[in-house]
């Protein structure tokens, strides 16, 4: 529970309405015990963080100024909801962020009414808030004069959907209002050449008091209307070097302090009546009001527990490298054997493991910003020319790029290797960034080659093999660590298409898929069972199979992706195909989207951990674990 005597205004706010009972005068101190409360709970519970601290006063300016939940407000890039939440009902749970059971870590619709849009990946908003306000004005009875806002930042408003959502809007003249939080960041730095527009970007409050005067005087529609619009396009040049959002047909007002909650209250307030679209441009720091967050804003992004007087403790050296950082010394060890090799991401330099190559070889690194089908498409046009590029993305995040993926890249058959991180079960971010599905995407495109690693070492052989193939080539692996397999140092590769028999046992055979082979190599000991590790999802060692298939009472496939689609709907597939009837299993992440929680709950609350997998096949075969009989093929 809150403590009333620190927080004597916070505590008495159960909700939006409390919030709107208390004097504009007394927002300011709201704001600061918001942020200290926020910096409180981060650091106990872990969390995202320098983004939240940098909404504090824009939070508390939409909620008091505005009726929520009947007035939508729309937030894109859902880790800057901290401060939503708090004051929307959830400020005692807020240290249960992204644990079981607990708040999730972005907006959610399920969890709240306040939630009104549910937010994962970025750039939604513009589009989301269109729809709504569409909606609203479209209601019988003269529509519904409900107010539709979009907060966008974070690097969001880098993405082609934005855009697209704008330029649609524009030519619609709905009542809505974006807000562009402008903090130069996303995860990492902002990039390309509509952040430096903004950076550009100088307030002038004397031009909006002139233009506004002025079109009050004047006739909507009339000669002189079109005048002062034409007049002010080329005067605004003169004070801000771009009218792209007025091009777009958004009224732009901005920059002004997102900080200064008198002049947010305002401006809001005067946007708030205002018909037609409109964009008001606000610049706040990532981090505000925490020193250590303000200086290492990449660093403080997102943070594990720690002391609020310390700051984040340097993390030591881990006893086993994780996947990413598998990947990271991959990459700059193929780089320096292949020129050929450039590095792409959209925005993901820290998560995907791609600092030190950046830094290594800059000319051959492109952030290309939160922008994954311009990715996926800039990699096919490398390898047009005979590059060979690799695209480091989250599982998540290559679904937003599945036309460039089949259409740009596979259909024309092109090398591009992509290291696909955070596959499978993610854990505490959630069903909007679960990486559950890509072997179900993956497998069913022509030209693929999809590989699964079972440990850190077959990892680094993965991505050899796959950036040395001709095609498309995926390697996908887990979030975290693998099992400490010793790592060779050679770019060695494996045979395209290859299984590893680990283990030859009675009665059932086990095909296990990345990061399945280390829970099914204890349940195949238990049980005498025989155990494979795939390797190839595609293509799959059919001899292998078929030969198990004839001289084993039955089949399980075990994988941490949807069973639906999945690798061992491949392997249904190859046995029918082949005429055989093979008492057969799938296990894997069932038919519903997953919940926060550790990647180890997750695990095995779908039964994908030793116990579980070990009890589905007592369930199933139990009667076949003694003395099988040989069967052969129908």
């Amino acid at each position: 529970m809150i403590d009333s005597q620190r927080y004597p205004r916070l505590a008495h706010i159960d909700s939006p309405a409390d919030l709107r009972r208390f004097p504009e005068s007394e927002l300011g101190d709201i704001a600061r015990e918001l942020r200290a409360y926020l910096i409180e709970s981060v650091a106990t519970s872990g969390g995202h963080f320098g983004a939240n601290l940098g909404v504090i006063e824009l939070t508390v300016a939409l909620h008091w100024l505005y009726d929520t939940p009947t007035d939508r407000l729309v937030w894109d890039v859902g880790h800057q909801c901290y401060p939503h939440k708090i004051l929307t009902g959830r400020r005692d749970r807020i240290t249960t962020v992204k644990k079981k059971d607990g708040v999730a870590p972005f907006p959610n619709r399920s969890e709240s009414e306040y939630d009104t849009f549910g937010v994962g990946h970025s750039s939604t908003s513009i589009s989301a808030a269109l729809g709504m306000a569409l909606a609203a004005q479209r209601k019988e009875n003269g529509g519904d004069p409900r107010k539709i806002v979009a907060v966008i930042g974070d690097g969001a408003m880098t993405a082609g959907m934005a855009f697209e959502a704008l330029n649609h809007g524009g030519a619609l003249d709905p009542d809505m209002l974006v807000i562009l939080n402008d903090n130069q960041m996303s995860i990492s730095e902002n990039v390309g050449a509509l952040t430096q527009m903004l950076a550009r970007l100088m307030a002038s409050r004397t031009l909006n008091r002139i233009r506004e005067s002025t079109k009050k005087m004047l006739k909507r529609d009339g000669f002189w209307w079109r005048f002062v619009k034409r007049w002010e396009e080329h005067a605004k040049g003169m004070f801000v070097p771009s009218t792209l959002f007025e091009e777009f047909g958004f009224h732009y007002t901005g920059p002004i302090d997102g900080h200064d909650l008198p002049l947010l209250v305002s401006t809001l307030r005067t946007l708030k009546e205002l018909k037609g679209p409109q964009l008001l441009h606000v610049i706040t720091t990532k981090g505000k009001g925490y020193a250590p967050a303000e200086r290492e804003q990449i660093e403080y992004h997102a943070v594990g527990p720690f002391d609020p007087a310390a700051g984040v403790a340097k993390k030591a050296g881990a006893s086993k490298p994780t996947y990413t950082e598998i990947f990271s010394d991959w990459l700059c060890d193929m780089a320096a054997a292949d020129p050929r090799l450039y590095g792409i991401t959209p925005a993901m330099r820290e998560g995907s493991g791609l600092v030190r190559f950046s830094k290594e070889y800059p000319q051959r690194y492109f952030d290309v910003s939160i922008a994954e089908q311009h990715a996926v498409t800039l990699a096919a046009g490398m390898a047009c020319e005979g590059a060979k590029p690799v695209v480091a993305i989250y599982s998540t995040f290559l679904q937003r790029a599945y036309d460039q993926l089949i259409h740009d890249v596979a259909l024309q058959d092109l090398d591009v290797l992509f290291a696909i991180d955070r596959a499978g079960v993610v854990g505490p971010d959630g069903a909007t960034h679960a990486g559950s599905f890509d072997l179900s995407y993956l497998r069913c495109i022509p030209n693929m080659l999809v590989m699964a690693p079972a440990d850190e070492d077959e990892c680094r052989k993965m991505l050899t093999t796959g950036f040395l193939h001709h095609g498309p080539a995926a390697v996908r692996y887990p979030r975290g660590s693998g099992t400490g397999a010793q790592v060779a140092s050679e770019l060695a590769t494996l045979p395209v298409g290859k299984a590893d028999l680990r283990r030859r046992g009675r009665g059932i055979a086990l095909l296990a898929f990345g990061a399945m082979v280390a829970p099914s190599a204890k349940v195949a000991e238990t049980l005498d069972a025989t155990l494979v590790n795939m390797r190839f999802v595609k293509p799959l060692d059919e001899a292998l199979v078929l030969e198990l298939a004839q001289s084993h009472a039955a089949l399980v496939t075990i994988e941490d992706n949807a069973i639906a689609g999945g690798a061992g709907s491949g392997v249904a597939e190859l046995l029918a195909a082949h005429g055989v009837h093979a008492p057969i299993l799938h296990l894997g992440l069932s038919d519903r989207f997953l919940d926060h929680a550790s990647r180890e709950e997750l695990l095995a609350l779908d039964g994908l951990d030793a116990a579980g997998i070990e009890s589905a096949i007592r369930k199933r075969f139990g009667d076949l674990l003694v003395a099988p009989p040989l069967r052969s093929t129908g």
